[in-house]
């Protein structure tokens, strides 16, 4: 990214630009991706950005982008505080069948874990 660039992401108020460089630039992103997720946490407020962000990057490829999924998805349960888009991630993420497997993705997935504990707090 150039410093213009990187000015203009700085001064973004609620994580949409931020958002719409990643999509837009998919292609490139891998050494900037670190400073991006860090911006998007730091001006996304209520996790919105950061669930989408981390849904078309999990679509886009999961494995490359694995740390920065983690990262965001993280930061958005603790800004979610409605719990209004952290749903959205476990059918994204998870698959279909995420609550036939709850049991097997609480103890193995810390993310999952927590979504759920928000989500279900009395379970299913």
């Amino acid at each position: 990214m150039d410093a213009k660039t990187i000015k203009e992401l700085e001064k973004d108020s609620d994580g949409l630009l931020t958002y719409e460089y990643i999509a837009n630039n998919i292609g490139v992103i891998d050494e900037d991706l670190d400073g991006l997720t860090d911006n998007l946490i730091k001006v996304d407020g209520n996790g919105q950005f950061l669930v989408s962000a981390a849904r078309y990057l999990h679509a886009v490829d999961k494995e490359r982008f694995a740390p920065a999924i983690d990262k965001m998805v993280s930061a958005a349960i603790d800004k979610d505080r409605e719990r209004v888009y952290i749903g959205h991630l476990l059918q994204s993420l998870y698959g279909d069948d995420y609550l036939e497997r709850a049991e097997e993705l609480r103890l193995s997935d810390n993310n999952f874990r927590r979504i759920y504990k928000r989500l279900y707090p009395k379970g299913i």
